[in-house]
């Protein structure tokens, strides 16, 4: 009688059940043609002085290859090597630009989500959601996207209704739902349904505040701030008259989820409020708040807060962000930030664009910078105009000498230094002793 074979001697994996045949995306591949923001294309200073030439093209069919690769091991038996398939793909889509290769495979990427999304368990349902975010950012808006969108669009709706269904899956497919529609939809009924659906989720934060006399985060409040947030997107590019309505629907029952002992609720409410009265005060110039003082003295508050059972890494985060907000309030007030990517620059001037490029930033991670000076999409929706094009002698010219980065380095290192301690010294945060 011949022995049964033990577990794990699958040949398609290694010590520990891995898979073996899901090599990882590396750096190394990462790296064709400058595929974060830390590159040399993005970053002149980083290009060596003698460095060795690359068979550009060769390294590109290398890495389709792979791409190729882990499309098909989405499709895989093992619940493993299709996750790691699926983190691969989200790896090599938010740190290099694709669309051809993406476009000739839309389809069937979009039936390996789909299918990972109905059937996989949390973090697989996770990381599809967060490939279908990234493909939608590769396409950008057009016909090809709305198909995309209209097969994903009610798996996504169901999940995040799905009271059975993980809060992290959930949670992925509320933000992939809000940015999907935010690229794709021209529809405006679809945009209004995808928002409705969203609103269902984090109005019942609302709910629980009329029985208690605060919000007590619960396992679901981290749904609640990804619905939130979600929404607050779409709701920039809403017409006028629909961000009315949303504006007198909401703007009285936000200011209760400020009380939430949850920090990341407190700072998504308090964002949206800052938003919701930019909105409000473009549409009229003499927009009035009946509660005004309520709202200023609820957020001075906590723009001061120092209650000590909370941690200070949360009180210098929470006091940062409310600050802003309180003069967003009471002043009509933006503290102007600057984004750099390769010789390029860009402001965010407005709560409206802070909210879209925090979102972006947040599926993209470190691939922003290569994403806003490459995708068209993301250059169009922040207004920078066509792709900034340099040709390898311009980017040599701008390249800066190693020793001097150095000594820049060397220079900032001690002036940091300096700064930090003399904050240490004269312990600069006073509010840590209210």
């Amino acid at each position: 009688m011949p022995k049964p074979k033990k577990r794990g001697s699958n040949p398609q994996r290694g010590a520990g059940g891995q898979p073996r045949n899901v090599q990882p995306f590396s750096d190394e591949d990462a790296s064709i043609e400058t595929m974060s923001h830390c590159s040399g294309f993005s970053d002149p200073a980083s290009f060596t002085e003698d460095g060795p030439e690359v068979d550009e093209e060769a390294t590109q069919e290398d890495l389709e290859y792979k791409l190729k690769g882990f499309i098909d091991l989405t499709l895989d038996k093992s619940a493993k090597t299709r996750q790691a398939a699926l983190e691969n793909l989200k790896s090599a889509f938010s740190s290099k630009i694709l669309y051809e290769f993406i476009m000739e495979r839309r389809m069937t990427l979009t039936d390996s989500i789909e299918r990972c999304i109905k059937k996989g368990k949390s973090d697989e349902q996770c990381a599809a959601a967060g490939l279908a975010c990234l493909l939608c950012v590769q396409m950008g808006s057009g016909i090809e996207s709305e198909e995309i969108f209209k097969t994903l669009g009610p798996v996504l709706k169901k999940i995040v209704c799905d009271g059975t269904a993980s809060i992290q899956a959930r949670q992925a497919c509320a933000t992939c739902l809000g940015i999907c529609c935010f690229i794709v939809t021209d529809d405006i009924t679809e945009l209004y349904s995808t928002m409705e659906c969203l609103e269902n989720i984090f109005t019942k934060a609302y709910q629980r505040d009329r029985d208690t006399n605060g919000v007590s985060s619960t396992h679901n409040t981290v749904l609640h701030i990804s619905a939130l947030l979600a929404w607050t997107l779409l709701l920039t590019i809403c017409p006028m008259n629909e961000v009315k309505k949303k504006i007198e629907m909401h703007l009285h029952k936000l200011p209760s989820l400020l009380s939430c002992d949850d920090l990341n609720m407190r700072i998504a409410a308090g964002e949206t409020l800052a938003l919701l009265f930019e909105l409000a005060r473009e549409t009229d110039a003499d927009f009035f708040y009946e509660d005004m003082e309520l709202l200023t003295e609820k957020l001075r508050a906590l723009a001061t807060d120092g209650n000590k059972h909370r941690a200070k890494v949360d009180k210098r985060k929470q006091r940062s962000v409310f600050r802003d907000v309180l003069r967003a309030v009471e002043e009509r007030d933006f503290p102007t930030e600057m984004v750099k990517f390769g010789p390029e620059r860009m402001y965010i001037d407005c709560w409206v664009k802070k909210q879209t490029y925090d979102t972006f930033k947040e599926i993209l991670g470190s691939g922003m910078q290569y994403h806003l000076q490459s995708n068209d999409f993301l250059r169009n929706v922040f207004e920078l105009g066509p792709p900034v094009m340099l040709d390898a002698a311009t980017l040599k010219t701008m390249k800066i000498p190693r020793f001097e980065r150095h000594l820049y380095n060397s220079a900032a290192f001690k002036a940091r230094t300096k700064a930090r301690s003399k904050c240490r010294d004269k312990r600069a945060d006073v509010g840590e002793f209210f």
